[in-house]
């Protein structure tokens, strides 16, 4: 077996089986890989789609037999927004880090087109904060916080008659993304009948309308028949309820109605067990690797292919990471270089129309400036002729008055003259 190491995986295809004489040990190493996963805990992340109020959170206090911090949402959310809650769970000596996500606001609006856009983006971008780990030159994935979504589970209306449009949408942009289990919500509001037919009705407008669901895996034999079977009963009629009512001698999980009682924990009275067993039993593990072997690695392969990493060259010979990194290097420092001159044009002229607006500002300045002075000059002038037209009059004006003042002064002398001439005359 130690002449077969070094040698390339398409040259091990004619490996030949040895008895081994005597105890190694490697048989072990399940038990070191449970030890190491133990000790190490694991993480499950839920997405869960439904309208506001369709009992989204009241079945993950079932599912997980505990009672999450809820706050109860209202209608009148302006958009659909994303709310996550991670949580510390530890059963036997297992650890389960849950981290639920919910979709607040789901289907409130009047317009909904755009209702499913901010779940795939939520979706892309843990996918992008992985990818970016993945990437990094020095990575740390044994601590690594993965918050890429390992299942959605999708609330139907229990409405009896079909999808709706939303829905299909929905899902249909989803199925690409994340492993989606559609259930029906609040089961027990509609006749047995009726949910036998609303069954087949919606797996039968899934199937038309192109919307791939999770399947659950059927080439484990230890598991194959189960699952085969629970593929049949999908999409699963859930109840959910933390209150637990006496029946006969035993407390069980149920909801009390005026007509009856109905038993979550019951197989006849809806389908929670088997989403239970089904998703947290059997299939989890498988949920976690479809996320990354199917999921992430589509999301991967199209992000670095629009990166133009690609496996082959043009002439189909193996592909080059250097010489790729080489080329993308070239391309963008070309594109930059290229930016920068036209970045380095573009302001040499905004340069120049900005000196031609200062000069032609200047210029118009200057004109003002000059048909300001002249018009100062103008006015100058005015007033100087103004002032000397004033000044003439004043000289003009005081001459007369001179001269009249000269004419009373001799007018005086003259009549004091006759008077005196008067007077002595009388005397003699």
């Amino acid at each position: 077996m130690a002449a077969l190491v070094g040698r390339k995986p398409s040259q091990c295809e004619d490996l030949r089986n040895v008895n081994l004489s005597g105890h190694v040990g490697f048989d072990s190493l399940p038990d070191q890989l449970v030890n190491k996963s133990t000790t190490h805990g694991f993480c499950f992340n839920i997405l869960c789609v439904g309208e506001t109020g369709i009992g989204k959170s009241t079945l993950m206090d079932t599912l997980f037999n505990t009672k999450f911090e809820n706050a109860q949402a209202s209608h009148n959310e302006p958009g659909v927004r994303l709310k996550s809650r991670s949580y510390e769970l530890q059963e036997s000596n297992v650890r389960l880090k849950l981290t639920i996500v919910d979709t607040v606001g789901f289907g409130d609006q009047i317009n909904k087109e755009d209702s499913y856009k901010p779940i795939v983006e939520y979706i892309d971008a843990q996918f992008e904060v992985y990818l970016q780990e993945e990437l990094k030159i020095k990575r740390s994935f044994y601590n690594y916080n993965d918050s890429r979504i390992h299942t959605c589970l999708y609330f139907i209306a229990p409405t009896g008659h079909s999808l709706k449009s939303l829905d299909l949408v929905t899902m249909k942009k989803l199925d690409s993304k994340v492993n989606i289990v559609p259930i029906i919500a609040k089961a027990d509001t509609i006749s047995k009948s009726e949910l036998h037919k609303f069954k087949i009705k919606i797996m039968s407008e899934l199937v038309s309308n192109g919307v791939q669901i999770y399947q659950f895996p059927t080439d484990d034999e230890t598991v194959a028949e189960i699952n085969s079977t629970m593929n049949g009963h999908l999409p699963f009629a859930v109840v959910g309820s933390t209150e637990e009512i006496k029946i006969g001698n035993k407390m069980a999980k149920a909801r009390q109605y005026p007509w009856g009682i109905v038993q979550v924990e019951n197989e006849n009275h809806c389908d929670f067990v088997k989403l239970r067993e089904m998703l947290i039993r059997v299939n989890m593990e498988d949920l976690r690797e479809q996320t990354h072997a199917r999921h992430y690695e589509l999301y991967r392969r199209c992000k670095l292919e629009e990166m133009g990493f690609k496996d082959t060259d043009p002439d189909s010979k193996p592909f080059s990471l250097q010489e790729t990194y080489e080329a993308k290097r070239n391309e963008f420092l070309t594109e930059l270089q290229k930016k920068e001159e036209e970045m380095r044009q573009m302001f040499v002229m905004r340069v120049k129309e900005k000196e031609s607006e200062l000069k032609e500002a200047e210029k118009e300045l200057h004109a003002k400036f000059d048909h300001l002075k002249k018009t100062h000059q103008d006015e100058k002038k005015k007033l100087e002729d103004k002032k000397k037209e004033l000044e003439d009059e004043m000289n003009a004006f005081n001459k007369r008055k001179a001269a009249t003042q000269w004419l009373q002064s001799q007018a005086q002398q003259s009549s004091q003259t006759s008077k005196k001439d008067k007077k002595n005359a009388s005397f003699t």
